[in-house]
């Protein structure tokens, strides 16, 4: 018999000092929730005051801005901001790259979905395909599209294994079609399963909602106990598996942005005009200047030291929405000249290379985040929008063809003609875009037309 004893292993691990922690969550907040988080700040650190100040940038000069930014950033009394505040030695340690790798305070489901991909045994081209399938599921977990249309040119056998696989995924029953293939899932993977309950949830969910149990007993040969089980054991289940990730609540939007366009130029804006502007008070840094005699000096020393991350903090998250807002207005510069019907299809991967950061960064910062333009007020996370159709080799974005579906009622309900799925798909495919009756559907129930 093998025996058991303790092992001494060394390991190496990252422990993220407080601070850290509070800059990632200071990246993820929008406008209102920052001001919120500032106030709070300046009640509890003394060595925190109150400035002014206001940023506004046009797209061509916001580059040299930002260098100028980091400059200014880098400045902040480099000497006093050392690496004993972080807790260990930063010449071993990225601390962008501990940013970017570390679990956001708010993770979304495909976020989470997509973090459990590297459990999976999948090629490189699989991997993007599932990452197709997961950017494509609204907050319930079902899916946008239908996976067919997605990946039109996908081996169906590879198809259906992968959404096998991303089904079974924390939390298990997304990536389904609808809160039926949701509970059929769960109850596929639950050992706990009474028997027949697939056959209920598929061909008698309608009997069971009406409490017809006579028709449930005849057809599957059960008695009442049976399907009291069963009824229980439903009543476990999740029929919307996402929901558990929608962390919105109702709040007034305040837009974080402001982008439009001004004599051919796209100009960009940080709206932060009643944000608190922060500085340090000159006595605390006075204080905290001279040699620790006492427990002032020390009190005074390590106020300073956190209201001086604090600011960098609130400069840095300030900055990376800057860099994204530009790359955005970069990337969907015609959105801003014809409208939504305009937007491409963009990925967050895509201006995560622009702005040199990790994919993750990109996400935290435009999760939340809303944009004034002149064709309305958008969430940042919008102008992010997957591509459903290629027509010559011309990607369509779903934002597009939802604008167009709008612009195609509009104009048919001003001329009194019939309105219908099938015209509208009809109008669609003579304008290039070739979308399935069923999607046009869906696109107009989201819109609400």
């Amino acid at each position: 018999m093998q025996s058991q004893r303790p092992v001494l292993v060394q390991q190496q691990r990252l422990r993220l000092n407080p601070r850290m922690v509070q800059s990632i969550h200071l990246l993820t907040l929008p406008l209102q929730e920052l001001t919120e988080q500032i106030n709070q700040e300046l009640q509890e650190n003394p060595a925190l005051e109150l400035l002014t100040g206001s940023s506004e940038i046009s797209l061509d000069f916001m580059e040299s801005h930002i260098d100028n930014m980091s400059e200014k950033e880098n400045s902040l009394n480099e000497a006093e901001y050392s690496d004993d505040i972080f807790g260990f030695n930063t010449d071993d340690i990225d601390h962008n790259a501990i940013i970017e790798q570390t679990i956001a305070t708010e993770e979304s489901l495909q976020e989470h979905l997509l973090s459990q991909l590297g459990l999976l045994p999948l090629n490189e081209q699989e991997r993007k395909i599932a990452e197709r399938i997961i950017q494509n599921i609204d907050e319930n977990g079902f899916h946008i599209l239908p996976p067919s249309e997605l990946c039109n040119d996908c081996d169906p056998e590879t198809l259906n294994r992968l959404l096998y696989l991303l089904q079974r995924l924390d939390p298990p029953g997304t990536c389904t079609s609808d809160f039926r293939e949701s509970l059929i899932v769960q109850t596929e993977i639950s050992p706990s399963a009474p028997p027949k309950t697939i056959d209920v949830i598929k061909d008698h969910f309608e009997d069971l909602r009406l409490r017809d149990r006579s028709s449930i007993k005849k057809a599957l040969g059960l008695d009442d106990r049976q399907i009291d089980r069963i009824v229980e054991f439903i009543r476990t289940l999740e029929p919307f598996p996402g929901r558990s990730f929608s962390k919105a609540r109702p709040r007034y939007i305040v837009p974080d942005i402001a982008m439009w366009l001004e004599d051919g130029e796209i100009k960009v804006r940080l709206n932060d005009d009643f944000v608190p502007k922060l500085g340090i008070n000159r006595l605390y840094s006075e204080l905290a200047s001279q040699p620790a005699k006492g427990e002032a000096e020390k009190f005074a020393r390590e106020k300073v030291e956190n209201a001086r991350f604090f600011i960098n903090s609130i400069k840095k998250r300030n900055e990376t929405l800057l860099k994204t807002a530009y790359a955005i207005a970069e990337t969907q510069r015609d959105f801003f000249v014809a409208g939504p019907k305009a937007l491409k299809p963009l990925t967050l991967k895509e201006i995560a290379e622009k702005i040199g950061v990790h994919e993750a960064t990109v996400s935290r910062v435009a999760n939340g985040k809303y944009v004034q333009t002149d064709w309305g007020t958008f969430e940042m996370r919008r102008f992010f929008t997957n591509a459903i159709n290629q027509e010559k080799g011309k990607n369509i974005s779903k934002e597009a063809v939802k604008a167009e579906i709008s612009q195609i009622i509009q104009e048919l309900e001003a001329k009194g003609e019939k309105i219908s799925d099938r015209i509208i798909s009809e109008i669609l495919a003579r304008r290039g875009m070739k979308i399935a009756r069923r999607t046009v559907a869906k696109y107009r129930g989201e819109l609400g037309k």
